[in-house]
């Protein structure tokens, strides 16, 4: 989740402006739960693809081994 399009209760402004300390403690939160090696920013599609993407790997792996 993003904080674009999220309004805040307090004051009403766009929360990814934090003209509030409301706004920016929820900014803040929202930055730190989706860092950039979270999982949680991954679509079930990317997940996916990853976990096909290694299954090959660890095949081709265990081809070259052979």
């Amino acid at each position: 989740m993003t904080c674009d399009r999220l309004v805040c209760a307090n004051c009403a402004g766009p929360v990814s402006e934090g003209r509030c300390s409301v706004c920016r403690a929820h900014r803040e939160r929202l930055h730190q739960e989706n860092g950039p090696f979270s999982l949680g920013s991954l679509s079930p599609a990317a997940l996916t693809a990853l976990l096909l993407t290694l299954i090959a790997v660890a095949l081709l792996a265990r081809q070259a081994a052979v």
